[in-house]
């Protein structure tokens, strides 16, 4: 590793992308694993979208095939915005934003309700809690600096 600007990089890359790099990594194989039996329990079970896929994610993270379709989307979206520092800090703020209204959302509304479509369960509400809380603390922490040294 190596100093350049005060900012700690790997490799050419900043702390920040590295943060939006990973989770896009592990938005990818969230959306893998989704489509496999056995690390997906009660697969038979899993529909498109809607509230009764019973499928779980290790048993516990309900999902669909629209669900592990936006973990796959959204793991190639970490990717590829990891490439500049403003698109990683936007992907991590945005994506922070977005799970916290899901968070919202997945608390709302009725689990065997019509609206939930995509489908949330408790785990997956607290999941998306913690990744709101995750993402949005490293998009202003890795790239505080950067902003203080902007003001000055």
């Amino acid at each position: 590793m190596t100093s350049t600007n005060n900012r700690t990089v790997d490799h050419g890359r900043t702390k920040v992308q590295r943060a939006a790099q990973a989770m896009g990594i592990v938005f990818l194989l969230v959306g893998i694993l989704g489509f496999i039996p056995g690390i997906t329990s009660d697969y038979d079970t899993m529909q498109f979208a809607g509230h009764t896929s019973e499928a779980k994610l290790l048993g516990i993270f309900q999902v669909s095939i629209l669900h592990n379709i936006v973990h796959l989307l959204f793991g190639i979206a970490g990717l590829a915005m990891a490439k500049t520092v403003s698109g990683a800090r936007n992907y991590l703020l945005g994506g922070g934003i977005i799970y916290a209204i899901l968070w919202i959302y997945g608390l709302v509304i009725g689990q065997d309700s019509a609206a939930n479509f995509v489908p949330l369960n408790g785990a997956d509400n607290w999941l998306h809690f913690l990744l709101a809380v995750a993402m949005i603390a490293l998009a202003l922490l890795l790239t505080r600096s950067d902003r203080t040294k902007a003001r000055a």
